[in-house]
């Protein structure tokens, strides 16, 4: 039934900023950006929603509201991430690309089935490109039962277990460096004239 996926939106706080870092920084073509007026209750609103389109298709997408709070941080690895497929060549070229251009940039990373990098977008998102190694497609297969044994232990672990703490963790700062302008698209350019002005 499900076919696979169209796209994952996020929050963003600002779109030609995030324009910069996904479509100048990691090569998604900006595809779409659409204005929104209205809200399907009928309640006015300002909005715009931008899509990058990865190579299969499906995209990135996200929402610029400035009339909606949001708690835009720095998210950890755990809480929120997106790893986007890419070779290993390409890998150790944007992990180069990435220092060289003073974004926040970790790894290289072994995780045995893959190997990740990671950075961080302008709205404190992690976002990881990853490259499979030979052990991938075996680890992955849906077919066996090793992930639900895996589940299933790990649930008897956390309710059984009386040492067992979830720990909070205490918030980060964000480090990102300002990169070099690049011209935007003509709906950001209007929309960047239009919104009001957002707090850093």
């Amino acid at each position: 039934m499900i076919k696979g996926l169209h796209h994952a939106a996020y929050r963003c706080r600002d779109s030609e900023e995030t324009r910069k870092f996904y479509e100048d920084f990691l090569g998604l073509p900006l595809a779409a950006a659409l204005e929104i007026s209205e809200t399907k209750t009928g309640r006015t609103t300002r909005a715009l929603h931008t899509f990058y389109r990865m190579d299969d298709g499906s995209s990135i997408a996200f929402f610029e509201a400035p009339d909606m709070d949001f708690d835009f941080k720095r998210q950890h690895d755990y809480d929120l991430h997106i790893a986007l497929e890419v070779s290993q060549a390409d890998l150790e070229k944007m992990f180069a690309k990435g220092k060289a251009e003073g974004i926040e940039t970790r790894g290289i990373s072994d995780h045995r089935i893959i190997n990740s990098i990671y950075f961080r977008d302008p709205n404190g998102y992690v976002v990881e490109l990853t490259a499979k190694t030979p052990a991938h497609d075996e680890a992955m297969n849906a077919g066996h039962d090793k992930a639900k044994q895996a589940v299933k232990a790990w649930r008897r672990l956390t309710t059984t277990s009386p040492r067992w703490r979830r720990r909070k963790r205490r918030p980060m700062r964000c480090t990102m460096r300002p990169r070099k302008p690049r011209r935007p698209s003509s709906t950001l350019r209007r929309w960047t004239r239009l919104s009001p002005k957002r707090a850093n």
